[in-house]
């Protein structure tokens, strides 16, 4: 049988029954479509992770100081970091549990009536704490390396503390307690996003802190130019505290490309089931109505088979009438999943992103669909007897 006529009884045979073939044709087109969609979704979502990556965790490097009888990092030390191409911002952080609970009163009057001493924690840091931590003074100043030099009695308030002991205004320095020594405030400092906690703590300069065992630094805060974290958190230790970096620890962000291949994988893993269904219910209906057209057909079988049609000639018939239905659904239904992956793409002011592979391979997926559902029918087509057909 010439490929040609085999070609044009098996488009005679889709032709014959247009809705039928349509409707049959359909549920490969759902699933093709459903595939390339959640493919190229997932590729898109994935890309976006890069750019929609929190800057905050992305560009957030913190250095743990752990105790040692010989101070490992010094507050001069921030310096060398704050050299370090890619770095933004640094301040260094002296924690303890002795100051972390300490009193801490507005003013020297004892009231019976009211509550006037608060338990604040009391911290000391470096003078470029407020960008390290990505905050912002809402009253005053931060103290600075002048401030230090001279041993000024200075310190900066949390907004929360603020509010706590009753400093709304700084125009006439108000001074608060710790303790029986008292200390001018200069500043108010709020919304601090990498430590919160300091939203509620007292910030002294390094010279006082040593009064409440905070004379060593326990952390270092670095900000860094977004995609320059992970080579600072290898190079901060070396700047820190030669020779001894190893015994400092890095929390450093995770790599944001594995994030975007974390996040395209999950969507795939999710929805490519439903793809992988959806060509499973579309395989099912083409052989249903292969079958069906085939018993249908008996009488055309038989007669073929009577006038010197080989058993092959009749599977190839069925096979190409599958095989063209499975092909029609993936060119249509790849062609479905290109537009609406440009269409959710151009709502969510995306860049599309669809490997030109797998819209190529959607028409060759359809197919193969097309010919395994086709495989049963046209074999039982196939191995009918003439005379039996024609009876």
């Amino acid at each position: 049988m010439h490929p040609r006529d085999l070609l044009n009884e098996a488009m005679a045979g889709l032709l014959a029954r247009p809705a039928r073939s349509a409707l049959t044709t359909l549920g490969t087109v759902l699933g093709i479509t459903t595939l390339v969609v959640t493919l190229g979704v997932a590729a898109t979502a994935g890309n976006q992770i890069v750019g929609r990556f929190d800057e905050l965790t992305a560009t957030s490097v913190t250095v743990e100081v752990p105790d040692n009888p010989f101070p490992l990092v010094d507050w001069a030390d921030v310096s060398r970091v704050a050299r370090l191409r890619g770095v933004v911002s640094a301040a260094a952080l002296a924690e303890s549990e002795q100051s972390a609970n300490l009193s801490v009163r507005s003013n020297d009057v004892v009231d019976p009536t009211r509550v006037t001493d608060q338990t604040l924690t009391v911290v000391a840091s470096s003078p470029g704490l407020p960008a390290a931590v990505k905050g912002r003074m809402v009253e005053g100043r931060y103290f600075d390396a002048g401030h230090i030099a001279r041993g000024d009695k200075v310190v900066v308030l949390g907004r929360h503390a603020a509010r706590m002991l009753g400093i709304t205004r700084l125009e006439r320095a108000p001074a608060i307690f710790i303790g029986t020594q008292a200390y001018t405030v200069i500043g108010v400092l709020d919304d601090p996003k990498r430590e919160k906690s300091l939203a509620s703590a007292v910030l002294l300069p390094p010279a006082i802190g040593k009064r409440y065992g905070l004379s060593t630094v326990t952390r270092v805060l670095v900000n860094t130019g977004l995609g320059a974290a992970e080579l600072i958190a290898k190079q901060a230790p070396t700047a820190l505290s030669p020779g001894n970096e190893g015994l400092l620890q890095v929390m450093s962000p995770s790599s944001p490309t594995r994030a975007r291949d974390a996040v395209e994988g999950d969507v795939n893993a999710l929805f490519l089931i439903l793809g992988l269904v959806s060509l499973v219910v579309g395989a099912v209906g083409i052989a249903n109505v292969t079958l069906v057209t085939v018993m249908e057909r008996v009488a055309e079988i038989g007669l073929r088979r009577a006038l010197g049609a080989a058993r092959r000639h009749v599977a190839a018939q069925f096979l190409l009438e599958s095989t063209l239905t499975g092909l029609t659904g993936g060119i249509i239904g790849a062609s479905v999943g290109i537009v609406v992956i440009v269409a959710v793409c151009a709502a969510k002011q995306w860049t599309p992103v669809l490997d030109v592979r797998l819209a190529a391979a959607a028409p060759a997926a359809g197919a193969v669909v097309g010919l395994l559902a086709g495989l049963y029918p046209a074999l039982r087509a196939a191995r009918m007897e003439p005379v039996n057909a024609l009876r």
